[in-house]
């Protein structure tokens, strides 16, 4: 007897088979309801504090040519050679770039549309930034940054000032405790210059240990070798020239001033002078606020002065001083604290029947129009199921609208977070009644 045989089942047409899901890109990150809390906390409070310094908000685009980033960042830095996310426009060939930084944007505006002709220009810009890196905890391909200028300022109060900002406001969102400043400064192009062929020098002669990354950097970027992770050079790092040692007069008095105004107002910080930033740019002063409780990802802002890029960029010589602050970092730091943040309704509004859901509304509409956020039940559902939904939004009162209700124009009260007794009170009294309730408990 022979085994029959099934014919496999004819597979499907492609028209009929379902979709695959598609997901995000990697390194680029959804942000849920639940943390998008936490996001306007910081945004809230990063836009206080900058409005308390005079900072006005500036908005620039997140595609750029390419030639502001090799030109302005530096074409030998990791950004440019290897990070950035460049494409040909396809209408006219021109290569593009999408922003892995926000300081070059804002210097080519400021030169494009003349802004520190009248005076100088205090300014930010907030948004996704972009670099090919290796995605991990705190650094992603689509990160987001608050970015701050000080346009056509010279002296070293401005570089103060930007640090007595960002300690402000780690006091304002509640992260002070174990952020910790760091300063240097990497003087004026020709100390730079000295000190490059300084660097060079005592690089050389220790060539036989050099890594890769080093060799590669060596001639193009040597101060960046300074930055360097591997175990292995840290011992012959830390015995290369400082560039501390060889500050003119000017540039040391600067330094020294950025010093004493900190100290005048309390900020600790230290000098490590082994600190440069990632991208060329910079001179002068440099710094960094670093975090003991995220791992390799601790700085959660740095910047520094940078002089000559406006020249750089085809402009006029204007000095200028900046940071930037890194959006996810601080999430990081929030919800490592155990900081929660929900944008939690004063009201969710129960009803069931018709006439009682076209109350509803109007109750709903009386208290957005005093201000106060409501929710609306929608979609239906017993009064036991909308309460559960009423007490998971978050509300501080649940008001329940039922045929009794309707036919009396008020609305049952249920207070949902800090105790209290229920109460009915007219529809058209509602808003002026929950705003008189007293505020439920921290």
């Amino acid at each position: 007897m022979t085994r029959a045989t099934v014919a496999p089942a004819p597979e499907a047409p492609a028209a009929a088979r379902a979709p695959r899901a598609l997901q995000a890109v990697r390194g680029m990150n959804d942000v849920l309801p639940d943390e998008a809390g936490l996001w306007e906390q910081v945004e809230d409070a990063v836009r206080g504090v900058f409005r308390q310094y005079g900072y006005r908000n500036l908005r620039v685009p997140l595609v750029e040519p390419t030639a502001l980033f090799v030109r302005g960042i530096g074409e030998y830095t990791d950004v440019v050679e290897k990070e950035m996310y460049t494409f040909e426009d396809r209408l006219n060939g021109d290569s593009l770039t999408l922003r892995p930084e926000a300081t070059a944007g804002i210097v080519r505006a400021a030169i494009e549309h003349n802004l520190t002709y009248e005076r100088p220009q205090r300014v930010w810009t907030a948004g996704p930034m972009f670099r090919h890196e290796r995605p991990q905890k705190g650094r992603y391909r689509q990160f987001h940054q608050f970015d701050v200028e000080a346009l056509g300022f010279a002296g070293p109060d401005v570089d103060a000032e930007q640090m007595l900002m960002l300690a402000r406001l780690w006091k304002a969102l509640g992260v002070a405790e174990g952020i910790t400043l760091s300063i240097n400064s990497i003087g004026d192009a020709p100390e730079r210059v000295a000190h490059r062929a300084r660097l060079i020098e005592h690089f050389e002669r220790h060539a036989a240990i050099l890594d890769d990354d080093a060799k590669r950097r060596l001639h193009t970027n040597p101060l960046r070798i300074l930055d360097s992770k591997n175990p292995a050079l840290q011992e012959m790092v830390a015995a290369a020239p400082r560039l501390l040692d060889l500050l003119g007069a000017s540039s040391r008095a600067h330094f020294d001033g950025v010093q004493r105004l900190l100290s005048d107002h309390g900020v600790a910080f230290r000098i490590e002078a082994r600190l440069v930033r990632g991208l060329d740019y910079y001179n002068r002063t440099v710094f960094e606020f670093v975090t003991d409780r995220l791992g390799a990802q601790g700085t959660v802002a740095g910047g520094g002065r940078y002089d000559g890029l406006f020249e750089q960029l085809g402009g006029k010589p204007t000095p200028a001083c900046g940071f930037a602050l890194g959006v996810e970092r601080l999430i990081l730091l929030l919800q490592e604290s155990g900081s929660v943040a929900r944008a939690a309704p004063l009201a969710y509004i129960v009803h069931s029947g018709d006439a009682a859901s076209a109350l509803a509304g109007r109750a709903a509409e009386s208290l957005r129009d005093a201000g106060h956020a409501a929710v609306l039940n929608a979609g239906g559902g017993s009064f036991k199921s909308q309460m559960k939904r009423a007490d998971v939004s978050g509300a501080r009162f649940a008001v329940l609208i039922g045929d009794d209700e309707a036919a009396a124009g008020t609305a049952t009260v249920k207070p949902l977070r800090g105790g209290g007794e229920q109460f009915t009170v007219p529809v058209a009294e509602l808003a002026t009644a929950l705003s008189a309730s007293p505020p439920s408990p921290i």
